[in-house]
Parts: structure tokens; C-alpha cells; sequence
């Protein structure tokens, strides 16, 4: 492998981009693996899993490249930098970089140097300036807890108005997204954390200047509860639907959609109409009628995650996708609110009926139905037909009589037997929620007639497969290969 070209090399590191520890290795190979690797590493060395404060190299690297004059500067203001700073390096690193994170280089790279605040600010103000003057092409910034109007310094119009991605918060003021929404429009990915209690106006301002957006993501992210000054999230939704003919990705977690935004976001999801990601989490007080859930079609979507939300308004969903889906993953955290749910058998029956005439893609899937002869007939039709399944989560909830040791052990043998009778070669992970439980016997028999073409990884949250009988026959069958992991753990992690 160290014979391979460079071009081939570049192609191979590019695919461990998100690996930093493979990557780092990587360097210590040979010269051409070095000489390969640091420009991917460089592209946005600030999103490796590292503890930075630690990495005074980063800091020092950086500071090389700040003029005599300016290094002479802040020496005199007390600021301290290593030897490093003033020698000579390896690589031109900066001309690499395409990133910039004001999180890091505010609370881990800038304290290294000093830890006075007037010095601080000093040393942001030149580095932000140093980084928009070098990168020769800036693609992603995350602004969260910025202090300085990066958009007036030299080269800042160039280098924004070519900017991919942003993240920014609504703590930061809304005079600095005017700033930005002035030059940056073209942003095709734009994540925002909701801080305050007020809605940010300037934020509102940015998302109505794209001309390109594809991709947005909100998160509330709030330790208490607030009393909100006005709603923060009723102006982005109506922005955002003005970005329908190209948004294709839509993340949200409202956290107090109780209070604000359920109105805004049931008449502006149906407008959406290019969606080919869904995901809705902590939407327990999101609620579509029949006819608004029949409202929402999405041609195009493959992945739909949305924590709470009826079996029929699912049903419709996937009823009117274009047959692309390859993620269905619903009911987070909230499978005894469907007990209650009016013909749950029926919807349910329907669900699972939908998903096989309109889901022939679908590698991942979250299932609820009843244990009843009916619905393990219909699932062994959708293991039969959904043959690119790689995932699956069950739920299992008898919604008319009270469920006994003896009947969840049955329920477990009848869907173990169905597991096996059908399953889909590509099948490689089960989940099971809440209580499963299969019996040493039943379990052993499902294993020795495992035949996917993957070895079988377990999740379960009952921790009767912690006994002695059970650790003994799940090594048994992880020693031949049937089994890749088995794991048992809280409730709230068995879902993805």
C-alpha cells in the first residue's frame, strides 16, 4: 500500500476524513502519506475529537503566521508564544484550511497564549483576521459566542460570500447577522442553536437572502424554562418556506413547541414539498389531524424521523412518498401513547401494509404492532418483500389485555420464528424495546438457524440476558460468528 500514487491515496484518506485517529497515523508512515494526509486534516482541523487545550501545537502553528510587527505587538502586552511560532514549518497549513470555529479558538486555543481578557480579545481579533486573510477559500464557520464583526476585516467579503455551511446561536446580535445576510447568500447548510427567550430578527434576515438553501437544522437548547418574550420560531418557519423549491433537509428540536411554533409548523411543513429529510425530535405537542398528515407529501424523502406521532398520520406519510424511503424511524420514547390510539390493531395492520407496498428501499425501520396472529403474518410479508433491510427496531404492545411473563415470552418465540423464517439477507442489527424476552431454548434455536449474510448485532433494554445461562450461550455464538455484539442498555439508547 505505501507503492499507491498520490491521486489514490487522496481518494482513500478521503474516505477516513471523519477519522482522525486513522488519519493521524497516517502521517507517521512516510513522507508521501504526510505530505497526502495534511491537507484533509487541515481542511477543518477543528472538528476532530481532541482535547484542543491540550494541543498547544495548534496554537503555536497558527501564530507563526502572524506578521513580526503584530507578534512584537502583543509580546509587549504581556502575550506569551512558544518558540515554535517563530520558526519555520513543514507545510503552508493555513492555505489548507477551509474552516473556522470561534468556540475552539475563544475557549481552547487563545487562553494557551494568555489568560487576561483584554489579551484574549487582542489575539481573536488577529487571528480571525489572520484565518479570512489566509484561507484561501472559507466553507464553513461556526460564529457561536463570536465578539468580533469578522465581516469588516480585509478579504472578509471574498472569503464569506463563498461560505457552505454556518452554525451559529441566537444569543449573538442580531445587527451581526445583517452583517452576514449582506454577504453571505448562498449558504447551502445553516444550523442554528435557540439560546434566548426572544425571537433574533437578524437570524430571520439571513434565511430570507439565500438563494440556495438545502439544509436546515434547529435546536432549542435551553437547562431551564423560560418565559419567552415573543415566539422565536413563528418569522424562521415562514422565511424557511420561501426556501421550498430547494430545501431537501429539514432538522428540528422545539423544545417548547407547547407554547410556540405547533401552528406555524403544521401549515409550513406541507410546503416543503422537496424534502428528502425529515426529522422532527421532542415533538410531543405536534399534532396532525388525517387531513393535514395526508397533506404532507414528500416525493423525494428518504429519511423520516420524527419522535412522536401517531400510527395513522405515519401511515399517510409513507403512503405518499415516492417509493425513495430508506430511514423510518418514529415513536421515540413514547410507544404506551399508542395504546390509546383509536383502532391501534387497524392503524398498526395498516402501517406495516403501507410500508411494504410503498418501501421497497428502506434499510431502516422502527415497528409497532400488536402480537396478534394477524400482524406477525403481515411482518413476515415485509421481511420477505423489504429485502435491503439492514435495521430493525420492534415494539411490541398488546393494547387488549395485560401483558404476563408468560405471554411476552410467547409473543418473543412467535417473533423469533418469524425472524427466522424470512429474514432479509442484508439484515445485520435488531432492536428490541422494552421487555423481550426470549427463552434460552428459543434464543439458541433463532441462532443456530441465523443465515443473514452479516453476523447479527443485539440491543435489548432487559437485563435478564445478564444471567450466567445467557452470557454463556451469547459468547458461544459470538465465537462462531453469528453473533457481533449483544448488548443490554437503558431504554432511552435502543433507539438510533
Amino acid at each position: 500500500m505505501s507503492q499507491l500514487n498520490k491521486d489514490i491515496l487522496f481518494l482513500l484518506f478521503e474516505e477516513l476524513r471523519d477519522d482522525s485517529k486513522s488519519l493521524f497515523s497516517c502521517l507517521l508512515v512516510n513522507r508521501l502519506w504526510c505530505e497526502t494526509v495534511i491537507p484533509i486534516l487541515w481542511r477543518n482541523p477543528w472538528c476532530y475529537g481532541i482535547n484542543y487545550k491540550n494541543k498547544s501545537y495548534l496554537f503555536a502553528i497558527i501564530a507563526f503566521y502572524l506578521p513580526n510587527g503584530i507578534k512584537e505587538f502583543l509580546t509587549s502586552q504581556g502575550i506569551n508564544f512558544p518558540p515554535i511560532s517563530y520558526q519555520s514549518l513543514l507545510f503552508n497549513y493555513l492555505s489548507f484550511c477551509k474552516s473556522i470555529n470561534v468556540n475552539i479558538i475563544n475557549n481552547s486555543v487563545i487562553p494557551i497564549g494568555s489568560s487576561l481578557a483584554y489579551n484574549q480579545f487582542l489575539l481573536q481579533q488577529e487571528f480571525y483576521n489572520l484565518l479570512i486573510t489566509t484561507c484561501s477559500e472559507l466553507k464553513y464557520l461556526d460564529m457561536k459566542s463570536i465578539n468580533h464583526q469578522i465581516f469588516y476585516f480585509p478579504k472578509a467579503e471574498a472569503r464569506l460570500e463563498t461560505l457552505y455551511e454556518l452554525r451559529c446561536n441566537t444569543s449573538v446580535d442580531s445587527s451581526y447577522f445583517y452583517g452576514l445576510a449582506r454577504i453571505c447568500q448562498n449558504i447551502q447548510k445553516l444550523i442554528i442553536i435557540n439560546n434566548t427567550i426572544k425571537a433574533n430578527h437578524g437570524i430571520v434576515k439571513l434565511i430570507e437572502v439565500q438563494e440556495n438553501l438545502k439544509n436546515f437544522e434547529w435546536k432549542d437548547d435551553f437547562e431551564d424554562e423560560y418565559n419567552f418574550i415573543e415566539d422565536p420560531y413563528k418569522e424562521a418557519l415562514l422565511a424557511l418556506e420561501k426556501k421550498a423549491d430547494n430545501l431537501n433537509h429539514l432538522k428540528i428540536f422545539f423544545q417548547y413547541i407547547i407554547w410556540f411554533g405547533h401552528t406555524s409548523l403544521q401549515k409550513v411543513l406541507p410546503k416543503l414539498y422537496k424534502l428528502k429529510t425529515l426529522i422532527i425530535e421532542n415533538s410531543f405537542f405536534i399534532s396532525f389531524t388525517e387531513h393535514q398528515s395526508k397533506m404532507l407529501v414528500y416525493h423525494d424523502i428518504e429519511i423520516l424521523y420524527i419522535d412522536f406521532i401517531t400510527i395513522s398520520a405515519a401511515s399517510n406519510i409513507i403512503e405518499n412518498n415516492g417509493g425513495h424511503l430508506k430511514e423510518i424511524i418514529l415513536f421515540k420514547g413514547c410507544y404506551e401513547y399508542f395504546e390509546f390510539e383509536d383502532n391501534f390493531n387497524e392503524a398498526s395492520l395498516n402501517f406495516i401494509h403501507n410500508i411494504c407496498e410503498h418501501c421497497p428501499s428502506i434499510e431502516y425501520l422502527t415497528l409497532l404492532f400488536s402480537p396478534t396472529k394477524e400482524h406477525f403474518t403481515k411482518f413476515e410479508k415485509l421481511l420477505k418483500v423489504c429485502q435491503n433491510l439492514k435495521s430493525l427496531l420492534i415494539v411490541i404492545t398488546d393494547v387488549d389485555k395485560e401483558e404476563t411473563f408468560e405471554s411476552i415470552s410467547e409473543n418473543g418465540a412467535e417473533l423469533l420464528k418469524t425472524l427466522i423464517s424470512s429474514v432479509p439477507n442484508n439484515l445485520r442489527e435488531i432492536r428490541f424495546f422494552d421487555d423481550f424476552k426470549f427463552s434460552l431454548q428459543a434464543l439458541e434455536e433463532f441462532l443456530k438457524q441465523w443465515k443473514s449474510q452479516h453476523a447479527l448485532s443485539i440491543f435489548t433494554s432487559d437485563y435478564i440476558y445478564n444471567g450466567e445461562d445467557y452470557k454463556i450461550l451469547i459468547n458461544k455464538y459470538k465465537n462462531d460468528g453469528v453473533i457481533k455484539d449483544f448488548r443490554v442498555v437503558p431504554g432511552s439508547e435502543i433507539y438510533y
